[in-house]
């Protein structure tokens, strides 16, 4: 029975092209399976070992040491004091083994072990396929769809078969069974029945991928694509760099007569592509991913990390484009946050600020409008500023005298603790529940304060955009933030 074994085992390695290791464990796993059904109980915990020279095979009882309460299983658990009558030395969380009957391999349900075997098999060479296409490193696939279930297409790429997700289709396009088509590896979904690649055609990376089979100056180092952004199917945008001076890198993209960029577009299905370039300075780099409108100016705010982009009126249109598309691909190619707004907005936004400033000065400094409306135009936008600008700057403002600074600086910083004492007041007033959730800092808790949120219930009571609006923080975290003062409700 033994050579038996060996010759198996020699003959299946060989046929499967898979190491005698993997035939070995899968047919231990046959021999745990079929000792469990002679002996009517599938909880048993069994180990088969099968010596590789010999082909001769032991077969062992588990059990896991839990602690005397814990036990849950008793076909494959034992309770340390149990444990311990054999060997005291024994802690929580050993196996124990004993030797028990093993079953012939002539007894064997025929069909149980040749199916477990060939799975395992069959597992192995499709992990031993998937790691030698890793070591490719090819990430553009391409492949023939073999069949469509429940709408994902089911590629054939060589031995490998993968799967493109109904949502990582093109919208509107129509793929059926025997189509040839592209796609990019997203990801490797481990599960059960083994890996499974999962492709994907709207990725930004299919993107760059496709440029980069039809421009070969990017594979040669001459040229590199920054960032690439996708509404798939209908626009996209990516950002260029010649790393080679001699080089357009907007005109390389797109070819002779547009034929790199019209071949990746009818790869995508008539996806428009627009190529920027890509600038290290942001206003700049915005200006260029807001081609084709022309941009008039920018004003940029870096608390906010966003922009406020000027166009005449006859480009706003343009830069906005079609359902917010232009500006809202502009937005995710540059990181920063974009409002569109023409000459005449922007002056009346600035009218509306500087009003604000100097209501703000003449109110806390206690100054005349004309006093408030020289700050305001020699650029102080805030009563730090004031308070703590070097006193010579303030000296070269025309009208100001060393008197008048020193008046207006000791206003300030009078205003400015005034203001810490108040909002220290109010943080006072929040409930201690309220300051205890996790993820609010104090910075956090005082604008809450500020705004009339003091206990755990006023918090639990807005609505994801109204914490925003109050703190600046993220809409991710002002959800978690606000379903964790919401938890006590649940608990009731």
């Amino acid at each position: 029975m033994s050579r038996e074994i060996l010759l198996l085992v020699d003959a299946l390695a060989s046929e499967k092209n898979v190491s005698k290791d993997v035939v070995f464990s899968a047919l231990e796993m046959a021999l745990a399976s079929a000792t469990k059904k002679k002996f009517t109980d599938d909880e048993m915990d069994v180990r088969v070992e099968i010596d590789r020279h010999t082909g001769q095979y032991q077969t062992f009882r588990r059990w896991t040491v839990v602690q005397n309460e814990l036990i849950e299983n008793e076909s494959r658990e034992i309770t340390i004091t149990d444990a311990r009558d054999d060997d005291p030395r024994i802690e929580v969380g050993a196996v124990i083994e004993q030797p028990m009957e093993a079953v012939e391999f002539g007894r064997i349900g025929a069909q149980t072990a040749k199916q477990v075997i060939l799975q395992r098999i069959r597992d192995a060479e499709r992990e031993q396929l998937l790691n030698e296409f890793l070591q490719r490193r090819e990430h553009l696939i391409t492949g023939t769809i073999k069949r469509i279930e429940r709408g994902n297409a089911i590629i054939e790429c060589g031995k490998l078969e993968a799967v493109l997700p109904r949502d990582q289709m093109i919208p509107k396009e129509n793929l059926r069974v025997g189509d040839r088509v592209k796609a990019f590896l997203l990801r490797i979904d481990r599960m059960g029945r083994g890996p499974q690649l999962v492709l994907s055609r709207t990725s930004s990376q299919f993107l760059i991928k496709l440029f980069e089979l039809e421009v070969p100056e990017i594979e040669e180092g001459l040229l590199e694509i920054k960032e690439a952004v996708r509404d798939a199917g209908l626009r996209a945008k990516i950002a260029v760099k010649a790393n080679d001076a001699r080089i357009d890198p907007q005109g390389t993209c797109i070819g002779m007569r547009g034929s790199r960029v019209q071949a990746v577009t009818q790869e995508l299905a008539g996806e428009r592509i627009d190529i920027v370039l890509w600038a290290p300075e942001p206003a700049q780099f915005v200006i260029n991913a807001l081609s084709p409108a022309e941009v008039n100016r920018i004003m940029i705010d870096e608390d906010n990390h966003s922009m406020d982009v000027v166009v005449e009126e006859d480009q706003l249109a343009l830069a906005i484009g079609r359902s917010g598309q232009n500006v809202k691909l502009a937005a995710e190619l540059t990181g920063w946050y974009l409002n569109i707004m023409t000459v005449t907005e922007a002056e009346e936004k600035h009218q509306a600020e500087d009003a604000q400033l100097r209501d703000l000065f003449v109110t806390h400094l206690g100054v005349d409008e004309a006093t408030a409306t020289v700050l305001v135009q020699e650029g102080f936008a805030t009563l730090e500023e004031v308070a703590y600008v070097p006193i010579a700057e303030m000296l070269e403002i025309d009208g100001f005298d060393e008197e008048l600074v020193n008046e207006l600086r000791s206003r300030a910083r009078d205003a400015i603790l005034t203001q810490a004492i108040a909002s220290e007041e109010k943080v006072e007033g929040v409930s201690e529940d309220l300051k205890d959730i996790e993820g609010l800092d104090t910075e956090l808790v005082r604008k809450l304060a500020e705004n009339g949120v003091s206990t755990r219930d006023d918090l639990a009571d807005l609505a994801v955009d109204d914490l925003v609006d109050m703190t600046g923080i993220e809409a991710e975290a002002a959800r978690a933030i606000i379903m964790k003062a919401r938890e006590h409700w649940f608990n009731q």
